[in-house]
């Protein structure tokens, strides 16, 4: 009996976690608890972020810095960045926790286009 049991258990619970953290983030500290003291990552493209709960961000793409601000606002990610003198205007974007450690950015407030990062 208790070997059913624990097969349960193992079976069952990473399913029941996984069903937890998928979905849409609308709360900014539900976000920081996915991001704090990890870096955002798209191998592709050499990117790795870093964003702080102090509303800073930081970071580099194909070598070059990244710098910028963010804040939680109405349920979405809005934020705007320098990379090396390449201003990226400010725009609020809809953040979804895809699983325990990958998150997708839609821009536009879910409208527009998306970018999966990896959380290491």
């Amino acid at each position: 009996m208790h070997r059913v049991l624990l097969a349960l258990l193992i079976c069952v619970l990473p399913a029941l976690t996984l069903a937890n953290t998928a979905g849409p983030i609308r709360d900014k500290t539900a976000f920081l608890s996915f991001v704090q003291g990890k870096e955002l990552r798209i191998g592709l493209y050499n990117l790795s972020l870093k964003v702080t709960p102090d509303g800073k961000i930081t970071g580099s793409a194909l070598g070059w810095g990244i710098s910028g601000n963010w804040v939680w606002q109405d349920g979405y990610f809005c934020r705007d960045m320098d990379w090396s003198g390449y201003a990226i205007p400010f725009n609020c974007q809809l953040v979804e926790a895809m699983d325990a450690s990958r998150l997708r950015f839609t821009s536009d407030k879910g409208q527009g286009q998306s970018a999966s990062f990896r959380l290491r």
